[in-house]
């Protein structure tokens, strides 16, 4: 993968970043991978939860150093980040990709072998007792069909997607939130639609092994929809959105790349079906969360 020029061993000299014009409360660099010790750090993580207001003080590190901010939730099972079996090595470059040949080729994929909603299993008369009879693929992807849709339009003008980003990020650290135990962290990336891969993250493992792949739809997503990448667990990716579609078929239009992206989002998620989540998850909604069983 294509990198830049990383700062943050200035970090191990000069802890509080002030070389950098920062304030930085105590941290770690984060240099471990699943294959050993990584050439440089991969990153910066704070060593004290998050607070709001916190995201802010991290502004100057973007305009000085290159270092973007991102949120690490260390409180899950595989704790700090150190844990994560980072796998930089397995990484190409989200520039070298395009978006929606990405998303194409997923949807077609899934298209290709669907899920039998048929299929017996052992224990299935108990679990359909429960959760209700699976959904077939047509009516899981309805309105659209197995020939890949396109990508959606970009929306219109919405928020500064730096300072809702900020917002959002905020808000996830000021509890309450699904994250458990959010910290600051600093990457060095290009933009931050790039930053899973600038640090080998491998949370979409089971579905693509080069984040980076999806790291070019996040680009997309940043053009189209002011999207930036505000916080990581081992397995689930948080979103900001700018500029959420306004209308059910437009959200619709992004919830089949929400699907291509992340089929589990819909799959095995409170809304089995694009056209439900495409209205509860994706309509005017200002975050955008992906996990990955």
């Amino acid at each position: 993968m294509a990198t830049l020029p990383n700062p943050l061993p200035q970090l191990a000299a000069d802890p509080s970043g002030a070389s950098l014009g920062l304030e930085l409360p105590p941290g770690t660099l984060v240099d471990a991978t699943d294959e050993g010790p990584w050439h440089e750090p991969l990153l910066w993580d704070a060593d004290v939860p998050a607070r709001p207001g916190g995201w802010a003080t991290l502004e100057p590190a973007r305009r000085t150093a290159g270092l973007l901010p991102v949120l690490l939730d260390v409180g899950g099972d595989r704790g700090r980040p150190q844990d994560w079996e980072l796998t930089p090595d397995e990484m190409t470059y989200p520039g070298d990709h395009d978006a929606e040949e990405v998303l194409a080729e997923f949807w077609d994929e899934y298209a290709a072998d669907p899920p039998d909603a048929d299929a017996d299993y052992p224990g299935k008369e108990k679990v359909v007792e429960i959760f209700g009879e699976p959904h077939t693929f047509d009516e899981t992807i309805a309105p659209y069909g197995p020939v890949w849709p396109g990508l959606a339009p970009a929306t219109g003008q919405g928020a500064d997607p730096d300072a809702r980003a900020a917002e959002v990020a905020d808000a996830l650290a000021d509890g309450g939130s699904w994250l458990k135990d959010p910290r600051l962290a600093l990457v060095p990336a290009r933009r931050s639609a790039d930053i899973p891969a600038a640090i080998g993250w491998t949370g979409p493992v089971n579905h693509e092994n080069d984040v980076a792949r999806l790291c070019a739809v996040l680009r997309s997503w940043e053009d189209r929809f002011g999207i930036r990448v505000v916080a990581l667990t081992f397995d689930q990716l948080v979103l900001s959105v700018a500029a959420p579609p306004s209308t059910l078929a437009e959200a619709e239009a992004v919830a089949a790349e929400h699907f291509a992206f992340c089929p589990d989002n819909i799959t095995q998620g409170h809304h089995e079906v694009l056209r439900e989540y495409a209205a509860h998850e994706v309509l005017g909604r200002q975050v955008w969360s992906f996990w990955w069983d």
